[in-house]
């Protein structure tokens, strides 16, 4: 059985994921499309603040912050190795803290 449909607003710290579809119709997407956020991209969920927006990602070494709803126009698959090595992330706090 295959995992559901995710977005990036579904994952939580730690976890690395590949972008493999964008709903292109909200033009604030097609603006953070030019920073990477295109298909086949892999990054890596960071954190969301306490009221859980915005939310935050590293890709191609850079820390972005989108909001929740900007979020679910990217649909993601989760990669192996699930969470990054090297890194601890408070879940309560979604605190990172790099080894």
């Amino acid at each position: 059985m295959s995992e559901p449909t995710l977005t990036l607003a579904d994952l939580e710290p730690g976890d690395r994921a590949e972008i493999v579809a964008v709903d292109t119709a909200d033009k604030a997407v097609q603006r953070l499309m030019v920073l990477g956020l295109v298909e086949g991209a892999e990054l890596t969920f960071l954190r969301r603040s306490i009221g859980g927006d915005p939310l935050e990602l590293s890709i191609y070494g850079a820390a972005i912050s989108l909001r929740r709803d900007q979020a679910r126009h990217f649909r993601v698959e989760r990669r192996s190795g699930r969470r990054l090595a090297g890194v601890r992330v408070d879940t309560g706090t979604g605190h990172v803290e790099r080894r």
